[in-house]
């Protein structure tokens, strides 16, 4: 590999998700992604608490640093922006002056976490639905469900209030690092991942702090609003080669920079699918969302940028059906007596036989995970007959039946009401499977485009060039 010239600039882009770290270096003036680095977290931590889901911010922030450190060292000396995505919805809690510490390792300066909480992901389910009906009603646009940043921070008032007293700061992990970098005593947040914690006004770019304080909210512990888009800072210390004083972007929303990385124009949805799914489009210039959430309403309105707003089927059913369903193979084989040493290795052999099953008349509803604006919903499996129960069948229905969830909360008739010319299919799960993206072309009568390098770390990093 040729060696970058002393003149050449780059962006690093980060997006911290709940399975992976993605990091992207993008050369300013072409705008390519030049270098790019990703890894497993696994981050997540045992728990006794019932429906906990939460990851160790150590096992992340190791991540991170492990995948800076792929990146060419000359590179690294040229980074002029540092932009950071990750995902929404979670929360963490740290003490403010001594979050992190920082030295040298493995020859590099890095930091690492010091005095924080776990991070309590999207996927937590301690706040039941008789919990979240006990909640005030948020002065938002956006309904509240469990999982998000202040209803997990009410479940700790109401169970756990010392825990909380440790603290004097929270956000997502993304916002953390942002702070770590920066040196921030206060933590700053995007008005879309403000928004994606429920109680914040979209309109106002404030926080319901009225109606939080009457309800025994720690309102203190609430970051300080920011535009999305916004330089949070300037790093305090160099970091793995990146010069000290160096801007990093306020943390952004995984699933915002996602979009802005792939939509060519307002006549372009995006079908993204990793661990969850959305399928999204922008909404008119202008568009106000309604006053008070319909907390049974398949689409909500987030937060884009420059005062816009991105129309959002986001169901919590996408990769994560698939992986649980290869757990669940990996279970059952492990219960008769064989392992299997390597969970990919079964999931490519699974995608091979649904490829060889064109169709099926098995029918499968995939949401395992409930969805939002229905929680009771979960999975089921029906029309099953001695001949449709073969790997190639249930995996081809599976499959079906993700792309299926998602065209029933955001039907093809709305988009192409909406003026959507055409889809572009974006994140993990759709890009390592065949079968999926054979579904999202069967389930749109659009054409779907797929095979662009399109995610939050190159979004992240597009953001910094373009916007800061």
């Amino acid at each position: 590999m040729a060696l970058s010239s002393s003149s050449d600039k780059y962006v690093l882009g980060m997006d911290l998700g709940t399975t992976s770290i993605k990091v992207v270096l993008v050369d300013t003036q072409s705008k390519k992604v030049t270098d790019s680095y990703t890894l497993p977290t696994k981050a997540d931590s045992s728990n006794t608490v019932e429906h906990a889901k939460e990851q160790e911010p150590e096992r992340i922030i190791d991540t991170v640093n492990q995948c800076i450190a792929a990146l060419p060292r000359d590179k690294l000396r040229n980074v002029t922006k540092i932009g950071v995505s990750g995902q929404m919805h979670g929360v963490m809690f740290w003490k403010a002056r001594t979050g992190c510490s920082w030295g040298r390792r493995d020859a590099v300066h890095v930091f690492w976490p010091r005095e924080t909480s776990r991070l309590i992901t999207w996927q937590d389910g301690r706040c039941s639905g008789n919990f979240l009906s006990s909640l005030p009603q948020p002065g938002s646009h956006l309904s509240v469900a469990t999982g998000f940043g202040c209803a997990t921070i009410f479940w700790h008032v109401r169970h756990r209030s010392e825990f909380l007293a440790e603290f004097t700061a929270a956000g997502t992990i993304h916002d953390y690092v942002v702070a770590m970098l920066c040196g921030l005593d206060k933590c700053l947040m995007s008005t879309q991942n403000a928004a994606s914690w429920g109680y914040f006004n979209t309109s106002s770019h404030q926080w319901n702090l009225d109606i939080l304080k009457d309800s025994g909210f720690p309102v203190h512990l609430l970051p300080d609003p920011v535009k999305s888009g916004c330089c949070a800072g300037l790093t305090c210390s160099e970091w793995h080669g990146i010069p000290s004083q160096t801007p990093v972007g306020v943390a952004l929303g995984d699933f915002q920079c996602s979009v802005y990385s792939c939509m060519a124009d307002r006549t372009s949805a995006v079908l993204n699918i990793s661990t969850s799914a959305q399928l999204t489009f922008a909404m008119p210039d202008g568009f106000e969302p309604p006053a008070t959430p319909d907390p049974y309403s398949p689409v909500s309105y987030f937060p884009y940028f420059d005062g816009t707003y991105l129309a959002v089927a986001a169901s919590l059913n996408g990769g994560n059906v698939m992986a649980t369903f290869v757990e669940m193979l990996t279970a059952w084989m492990k219960e008769l007596g064989t392992d299997v040493d390597d969970d990919s290795a079964l999931y490519s052999r699974l995608i091979k036989a649904a490829l060889d099953q064109e169709s099926s008349d098995l029918k499968v509803s995939p949401t395992i995970f409930g969805e939002r604006h229905n929680t009771g919903c979960l999975g089921q499996v029906c029309n099953i007959s001695a001949s449709n129960i073969s790997a190639g069948h249930v995996t081809r229905a599976l499959c079906r039946g993700i792309m299926d969830n998602l065209a029933s909360m955001l039907p093809p008739e709305a988009l192409l009401q909406s003026g959507v010319k055409q889809i572009m299919g974006s994140g993990s799960a759709l890009s390592r499977n065949e079968v999926l993206r054979q579904e999202a072309v069967r389930a749109f009568p659009l054409p779907v485009l797929f095979g662009k390098d399109v995610d939050s770390a190159v979004g992240a990093a597009m953001i910094m060039i373009d916007r800061s």
